[in-house]
C-alpha cells in the first residue's frame, strides 16, 4: 500500500499566479486535495509564457493540472462576498501576491479565522512583508542573484543562473511541507496557523554550504562549472566520439579502482602526487591530463561500460533531448481539451490516478458560484 488520497476532503482556495504557488498547489492537489485556483479576470499570466499546445502553455498545463479555475474580480463587492464564502469552507489558503495585499483586501488569517478557526493560511512573498526590500518585485532570477546563489553557479569567468526557476520550485516545495506540519498541527489543536514563505529565504537557507564556508572556511568556493573546489578527479571528460562524461572519485578505494580497471595505470595510487584527495586536488591538472587522454580513446559507451564495471561514480553529460528519451524518465500527460502534454511525473508516486485536466480560465466558475452559495446559505440556517 503506497499513498492514495491523503489530503482526501482538504479543500484549498490558492490565489495564485506564475510558478511558486501554482507547484504548491500542483503537489497538494496531487495528494488528493481539491485545489480551486483563483484567477485575476484576464487570468494567470503563466497561461502566456509559450504557446507550445496548439496556443495553450504547456508551462501552465504542467504547473496546474489537476485544479479547478474561477475567474475572480475581488475589486467587485458581490465577487469578494464570494470569495469570503469559499474561504469560509476551505482548509488552506495559498497565495503569491504582492506583500500586504492580502491583508489590505481583508483576508488575513486572523480575520479570516473569525469565521473559519481552522484555516491554514500561507502567504508566498519574495522578501517578506515586513522591511524595505518587502517592496522589491520577486522573480526566480532576481532572487538567485540577490542570494548568491549566481555568484556560486557559472563559471570562473562568469557567474550564471540556475538553468530552471529554482528559486520558485524549492519556495512551492518549501511551502507544501510547511502546510502538511500545519495539518498535522491542525489535527491536534483544532485551530489553523498562518504561515508566510519567503523566497529569499528558502534560497538562503539552501546556499548554507557557500555561507558556511565563507565564514568559518576561510572563503566560499570560486565558481568552477562543472570542476570541484576540492575533489579530484572529478568533472566533465570527453571521449572519442565527443561525448562527457562526469566522473566523480570521492576516495582512495574509487581512486585504486580507476587506475586499475579504466586507466590502466595500477602505479598512479603509490605516485606521491596521488596518495590522497588533497595531493590529487593539488595535482589535478596533471591528473586530469592522465585522464583525459584515455577517455579520448574510447567512446562514451565503452567510457560508461568501464566505470559501471569498475563501480566509480559516473554520468553522461546529457542535453534535454537526452533527456526526453532517457530510460529513467517517466512520463504522465496533462490534458488540456484536445491537447495532450507529455511531462516528466512527480518524483512521489501516487496509487491513485489524479486528474490531469488543466482547466480552462473560468472553467469551473459557474459550478463553483452555485456550489459556494448554497454552502453559505446551509452555514447560516445552521
Amino acid at each position: 500500500m503506497g499513498l492514495n488520497k491523503e489530503l482526501d476532503g482538504i479543500i484549498v482556495i490558492s490565489l495564485e499566479q506564475a510558478v511558486a504557488a501554482p507547484y504548491c498547489g500542483l503537489l497538494l492537489a496531487d495528494a488528493g486535495a481539491r485545489v480551486i485556483k483563483v484567477e485575476r479576470p484576464e487570468g494567470d499570466f503563466a497561461r502566456s509564457y509559450d504557446s507550445g499546445a496548439e496556443g495553450k502553455s504547456t508551462i501552465f498545463g504542467w504547473l496546474n493540472r489537476g485544479k479547478e479555475s474561477i475567474c475572480l474580480n475581488l475589486k467587485e463587492v458581490a465577487d469578494m462576498e464570494l470569495m469570503r464564502d469559499a474561504l469560509q469552507h476551505a482548509d488552506i489558503f495559498v497565495s503569491n501576491l504582492a506583500p500586504g495585499a492580502v491583508s489590505r483586501m481583508g483576508l488575513d488569517g486572523v480575520r479570516l479565522r473569525e469565521n473559519n478557526p481552522g484555516l491554514i493560511t500561507c502567504s508566498i512573498s519574495g522578501y517578506g512583508e515586513e522591511g524595505e526590500s518587502s517592496k522589491k518585485k520577486a522573480y526566480d532570477f532576481l532572487i538567485q542573484a540577490e542570494s548568491g546563489v549566481c555568484s556560486v553557479t557559472g563559471t570562473p569567468e562568469s557567474p550564471s543562473r540556475v538553468g530552471i526557476p529554482l528559486t520558485d520550485l524549492s519556495t512551492g516545495i518549501t511551502a507544501f511541507s510547511a502546510i502538511l506540519r500545519a495539518l498535522i498541527q491542525r489535527g491536534r489543536t483544532a485551530v489553523g496557523v498562518d504561515l508566510k514563505i519567503a523566497m529569499f529565504d528558502v534560497m538562503a537557507d539552501w546556499m548554507n554550504m557557500p555561507l558556511l564556508a565563507h565564514r568559518y572556511m576561510g572563503g566560499a568556493p570560486e565558481r568552477s562549472a562543472l570542476k570541484h573546489s576540492f575533489i579530484a578527479p572529478y568533472g566533465a571528460f570527453t571521449c572519442s566520439d565527443g561525448g562527457q562524461v562526469l566522473l566523480s572519485v570521492q576516495s582512495n578505494r574509487e581512486f585504486d579502482a580507476l587506475c586499475s580497471y579504466v586507466l590502466d595505470r595500477p602505479d598512479l595510487p603509490k605516485d606521491d602526487r596521488f596518495l590522497d584527495n588533497p595531493a590529487r586536488y593539488m595535482n589535478r591538472q596533471a591528473l586530469n591530463a592522465i585522464v583525459s587522454v584515455c577517455f579520448s580513446e574510447w567512446k562514451t559507451s565503452e567510457v560508461l561500460g568501464k566505470l559501471e564495471a569498475a563501480k566509480i561514480a559516473n554520468a553522461q553529460l546529457n542535453s534535454v533531448a537526452s533527456l526526453s528519451s532517457h530510460p529513467n524518465l517517466r512520463n504522465v500527460q496533462a490534458v488540456w481539451g484536445e491537447q495532450k502534454i507529455d511531462m516528466a511525473a512527480l518524483p512521489v508516486q501516487t496509487d491513485f490516478n489524479c486528474s490531469t485536466e488543466v482547466p480552462e480560465l473560468d472553467q469551473h466558475g459557474p459550478a463553483l458560484r452555485a456550489e459556494f452559495k448554497v454552502r453559505s446559505r446551509k452555514k447560516d440556517d445552521e
